[in-house]
C-alpha cells in the first residue's frame, strides 16, 4: 500500500516538473509577437507611438509614448526606458 502511494506521488511530481517548462514557454510565447518583440501592455491610441529597443544583453523592450516626445533608453542605469519631453528630450 505504501509503495503504491509513493509511486503515485513520484509520478505526479515528475509529471508536474516536466509540464512546467512547457507551460512557461507557452505563456512566454503569448507575450511576444511573431517578430520576437514583446507586445505592449496596452493598445496604441491616436497620437501615440510604439517605442522598441534591444539592449546589448539581448533584452528587448517595448513601451508607448506620445508622438511628440522621444523614446528614451539608458542601458547604464539598468536597462531603463521612458518617454522623454519636448523641452529636455531624454535628459
Amino acid at each position: 500500500m505504501f509503495k503504491t502511494i509513493t509511486k503515485v506521488a513520484i509520478g505526479a511530481v515528475l509529471a508536474m516538473s516536466l509540464s512546467a517548462p512547457a507551460a512557461f514557454a507557452a505563456a512566454e510565447g503569448e507575450a511576444r509577437s511573431k517578430s520576437g518583440w514583446p507586445k505592449p501592455t496596452r493598445s496604441v491610441k491616436s497620437g501615440e507611438k510604439v517605442c522598441k529597443y534591444k539592449f546589448s544583453d539581448g533584452e528587448r523592450t517595448v513601451w508607448i509614448c506620445d508622438k511628440a516626445v522621444p523614446c528614451c533608453e539608458w542601458e547604464a542605469i539598468g536597462n531603463y526606458v521612458k518617454c522623454g519631453t519636448t523641452i529636455t528630450g531624454c535628459l
